[in-house]
């Protein structure tokens, strides 16, 4: 495995499930319904891109020459600060400019899908496979 997106992965795990927690308890109190929604929401796209980034880290050292799997990688993490962190952001201000953030995130999100596909497809192979 690669150990920067690896480390990068497990670092993001780590604080969606803090987020989450911390959105279960503590803001619960705090915020209405709505917003812990929008909150919920960012937990767990980000924890699905936390899992992501170790499935970039294992495809960096399976494909290390393989250029998407890099992009990918970048663009995980640029999905999750700003589709994440925008609707943290909203869920914790009301701001509701900040939700005109998220949809850059999500596209980050499916480019970095598309990206991983592509060097799942045309990545180099070992040999005798």
């Amino acid at each position: 495995m690669n150990r920067g997106w690896a480390a990068a992965g497990a670092v993001s795990a780590g604080l969606a499930v803090a987020a989450g927690a911390f959105g279960a308890h503590a803001l619960k109190a705090r915020l209405g319904a709505d917003a812990l929604a929008v909150w919920e929401t960012a937990a767990r796209y980000q924890t699905y891109h936390a899992l992501a980034l170790l499935a970039v880290a294992a495809a960096a050292h399976g494909w290390p020459r393989t250029r998407a799997v890099a992009a990918a990688g970048v663009l995980f993490v640029a999905g999750t600060v700003l589709f994440c962190g925008s609707l943290y952001a909203l869920a914790l201000t009301g701001v509701r400019a900040l939700g005109a953030v998220t949809p850059f995130g999500g596209a980050a999100f499916l480019a970095g899908w598309a990206c991983l596909a592509w060097a799942a497809l045309r990545g180099p192979r070992s040999p005798g496979r």
